[in-house]
């Protein structure tokens, strides 16, 4: 499925970002709509006190700011967070090719279902108090933790800080 939503990028360009480049301000008219082919991209909303807070991480395969569709404006900033290749195609073109095909309309549908399940989701993690209580509802819905290199991610993911993390894993492996 997903590789007909990727079809929907095949007319699109191709672009290199660099660390810390905007891809699009908050309040910019929605132009593009974007594919990660490489790298990370945030999607940022900044409190009061300046403070950013993380709305989306779009690694490879994934389309951040999803949303843009159906707006006119951003409601965000997207900053690259590490060396990125995007594909960009017009938010036209990629409507008018959603609107003329029944499967890719699906497929976009069930997308954005699916995203919405995993946004839940992250929401109820979140909510836990304990590190330990936090990754036992993270294991719940995936196959065992991920390898070592993608840690830092994960800890990002279910918000603890990566040391802590790395002391409950190893005093999970440590006690079986």
């Amino acid at each position: 499925m997903f590789e007909q939503l990727t079809d929907l990028f095949g007319i699109g360009q191709s672009r290199q970002l660099m660390a810390g480049e905007y891809l699009f301000h908050r309040n910019d008219q929605i132009r593009w709509m974007f594919l990660v082919t490489q790298g990370e991209i945030r999607l940022l909303r900044y409190q009061e006190n300046g403070a950013p807070v993380i709305l989306q991480r779009a690694h490879e395969n994934e389309i951040p700011a999803e949303a843009s569709l159906f707006s006119d404006r951003y409601h965000c900033d997207a900053v690259v967070a590490e060396p990125c290749r995007i594909l960009a195609v017009a938010r036209s073109d990629f409507r008018r090719q959603l609107e003329s095909s029944p499967a890719l309309y699906n497929a976009w549908t069930e997308r954005l279902a699916r995203q919405v399940q995993q946004a839940r989701l992250r929401s109820e993690i979140l909510s836990l108090k304990t590190v330990s209580q936090r990754l036992d509802a993270w294991l719940t819905w995936n196959r065992g933790l991920p390898p070592k290199g993608h840690w830092l991610r994960l800890a990002y993911e279910i918000g603890v800080s990566p040391e802590a993390l790395y002391r409950e894993i190893g005093k999970r492996r440590k006690y079986g």
